[in-house]
């Protein structure tokens, strides 16, 4: 996912009062149901509150609008994605992540994710909102990977993050989003020892 951002800018798109975690489940499912069924044009917010079986102030409290509730949400869900261990290299920091990229590709969050990337074409609001949350929060966690590399003395400053970050899942995107073709933990395998930890042995 960071191959579609190098610098997001830091904000929140959220409005209201702070969610009520015992209607997240309810909500975060409903909306996942409804991008599958109808995509995120023809999605409303009466339709999730609807879907959830929470009234519509409940939604209107926490969330301004659609984009701020969705965006919100499928941030959320790609955060859950983003939690692994620290293996102690960055070898196995990294395929421990483009892993489980692979594996929310494959999942009802990967399919809310990819309904966003498709409506922005039509809704250009969405992308400063959708490069501020899921693509930021993938972001956040190359970060931090790269951060005990470079305490480890794995990498040096010689080599720019964004170039391993973008290598790293720009071929996994263009699958994904692009030529439809499968995605799976074989192929991010491949990516990793044919392209992007090469790049980081030659730097170092």
């Amino acid at each position: 996912m960071t191959a579609l951002v190098t610098e997001p800018p830091t904000r929140s798109g959220r409005g209201g009062r702070p969610r009520d975690p015992s209607r997240d489940d309810v909500i975060r499912a409903a909306i996942l149901q409804l991008l599958g069924e109808v995509g995120y044009g023809a999605l409303t917010m009466d339709a999730v509150a609807a879907e959830a079986g929470v009234g519509k102030a409940t939604i209107y409290r926490r969330w301004r609008t659609k984009q701020d509730l969705v965006v919100d949400t499928v941030s959320d869900l790609n955060r859950a994605w983003t939690v692994t261990a620290d293996t102690g290299s960055l070898e196995g920091d990294l395929r421990s992540l483009v892993h489980r990229m692979v594996e929310m590709m494959a999942s009802p969050v990967g399919a809310a994710t990819r309904s966003l990337l498709a409506a922005m074409q039509h809704e250009p609001a969405l992308i400063e909102a959708f490069r501020d949350g899921p693509l930021a929060v993938w972001r956040r966690a190359y970060d931090e990977l790269w951060a005990r590399a470079q305490a480890r003395g794995e990498v040096g400053p010689g080599l720019p993050q964004s170039i391993p970050a973008e290598a790293t899942t720009a071929l996994l995107v263009q699958r994904w989003l692009v030529t439809r073709e499968p995605v799976d933990a074989a192929y991010a395998d491949a990516v990793l020892e044919t392209i992007v930890l090469p790049l980081v042995r030659r730097a170092g």
